[in-house]
């Protein structure tokens, strides 16, 4: 985590899926090399929201992998299938994500290879979820908490990234950007609509909820009617990366740039949507 060295701004940055210290015991039970389990990983994203705390806005960002624990979803978003024991009736086994493999421990990384060679035990599920998950929201929570104590309310921007091979719905190119607020339920449309604006302006391609709405953060913390306020930001990975090298290309600085712009023009909209004192 992130302070700033004041609080100016009323927005916090979360990054769940940035994280890239890999723990021994996944590279022991995966049957993918190290360079492979990367590919669910949004490699970089800390960095380029990084200018955050320095304009006045905490950042939150994972160092665990995406491969290991998802934070972006429910605590108990489990694949049966993939446990050795039965696993305990308040495990959400039936989700979208679970159907897809990728519930709060994957089953597959994002290029849909299985990870593990071998069934885990929900007792290794447990683990992570209570010493990783857990301490994650309570950190997240605590941010945006501290952040509608002193400004009456809170934007967070949960930060991501997505392979260029992502598609849009009819089968066009990948976005540069995608916007997502849970189908206009997580913030107010003033701040989704700055955030296109802002990219349009800038020339880059964008998308809004598709294909990504927002996930559970997004869902979970929007409540607008409370000036609660969220919104997903997935970047296009061939803008600032070579996929496969996990290597920075050039333009890398400047989108750092851009981002940070856009960090202040988002400030400067969720002003307008706090409540009056």
């Amino acid at each position: 985590m992130r302070q700033p060295a004041a609080r100016a701004l009323p927005l916090v940055l979360a990054s769940p899926h940035s994280g890239a210290e890999y723990p021994s015991d996944l590279l022991a039970a995966s049957r993918l090399d190290p360079l492979t389990l990367r590919r669910s990983e949004d490699s970089f994203v800390d960095v380029l929201f990084g200018a955050g705390p320095e304009l006045g806005a905490p950042l939150l960002a994972a160092r665990f992998p995406r491969a290991y624990l998802d934070v972006n979803r429910e605590p108990w978003e489990l694949d049966p299938a993939m446990f050795s024991d039965v696993l305990p009736s308040f495990v959400n086994a039936r989700s979208p994500r679970v159907r897809m493999g990728l519930g709060t421990i994957a089953r597959v990384v994002a290029s849909g290879e299985e990870i593990y060679a071998r069934k885990l035990c929900f007792a290794e599920a447990k683990q992570r979820v209570d010493a990783l998950y857990y301490p994650y929201h309570q950190a997240l929570r605590g941010l945006v908490e501290d952040t509608e104590e002193v400004f009456g309310g809170c934007l967070l921007i949960d930060c991501h990234s997505m392979p260029s091979a992502a598609c849009l719905s009819g089968g066009t190119e990948a976005a540069d950007f995608v916007l997502g607020d849970c189908h206009g339920t997580s913030c107010t449309p003033e701040i989704i609509e700055a955030a296109r604006e802002f990219l349009t302006e800038r020339h880059f391609t964008v998308a809004l909820n598709a294909p990504y709405s927002g996930g559970f953060t997004t869902g979970h913390y929007g409540c607008p009617e409370r000036h609660r306020h969220a919104l997903q930001i997935e970047i296009n990975r061939a803008l600032y990366m070579e996929e496969r090298s996990y290597r920075r290309k050039p333009g890398f600085s400047r989108l750092a740039v851009e981002l940070a712009e856009l960090i202040d023009r988002l400030s400067r909209i969720m002003q307008d949507c706090l409540p009056r004192r």
